[in-house]
């Protein structure tokens, strides 16, 4: 009968410590779901200290793992808030890269669209517009003083224009038929009054290989008074 009454004794402790236990351990579960998802930290609860007379946690135990599960909680609240902030300034990081490159390459099509713009530009560009001269003794004289600058042969409008008149008063068509070198075959025409074998040995490339050509005849007869005068300019007679 004593010995029932112990055994009964013994089960009730027994059945107490269990309970209390396990009602520690619901307590430790319930602070662990306030951990948020994405904590990196991992939270442990301290395991429960029982009082051996009592047969249940002291008061001073459950403070101090309480104080430790809400400290690893805000542990890893903040852990997880480091983790988003690293994240967000990589990828502003990375977006002000990809922003960096773009603008680049924007920057680069607009200098290449500029300097191919310029190129088709500069090879479009008008070519200067031919000179025309008139068709009479004043443009025959100026034209030929132009190929005369451009060949390096010497003599002046008035060197010109005063030796013309005199020779053939301008008309690129007269010839002489009386004098030594009609008598010898080889008559004196055009404007300067040149014979063919002269024009022949003075006639400059880029004029009409024509005796009787206004232009052509100036230019041979200036290129030949320049090698055996110096110049057109010095000539003030039968030459």
């Amino acid at each position: 009968m004593f010995a029932s009454s112990i055994r009964s004794t013994r089960m009730t402790k027994a059945h107490k410590v269990s309970i209390a236990g396990i009602a520690a351990a619901g307590a430790a579960a319930v602070s662990l779901s306030l951990v948020p998802q994405s904590a990196t930290a991992e939270v442990k609860a301290a395991p429960v200290v029982f009082d051996a007379a009592a047969g249940k946690p002291t008061t001073l135990q459950l403070d101090s793992q309480k104080t430790a599960i809400e400290t690893q909680v805000q542990e890893a609240v903040k852990a997880d808030a480091k983790v988003k902030s690293e994240a967000e300034a990589k990828a502003k990081l990375d977006a002000a890269a990809k922003k960096a490159v773009a603008e680049t390459a924007v920057k680069e099509r607009a200098a290449e669209e500029t300097t191919a713009s310029r190129t088709v530009a500069a090879r479009t560009v008008a070519a200067p517009t031919a000179v025309t001269y008139p068709n009479n003794l004043d443009g025959w004289i100026r034209e030929a003083l132009a190929i005369m600058k451009k060949e390096g042969i010497p003599g002046t409008y008035d060197g010109l224009h005063r030796n013309i008149m005199r020779e053939s008063s301008g008309n690129p068509l007269a010839i002489n038929n009386w004098d030594i070198n009609a008598q010898n075959g080889v008559p004196s025409k055009g404007l300067l009054q040149v014979i063919q074998p002269t024009f022949d040995a003075y006639h400059v490339d880029g004029t009409p290989f024509d005796l009787y050509h206004p232009v052509a005849n100036i230019v041979a007869a200036a290129n030949y008074a320049a090698d055996r005068y110096g110049s057109i300019d010095n000539v003030f007679g039968a030459y």
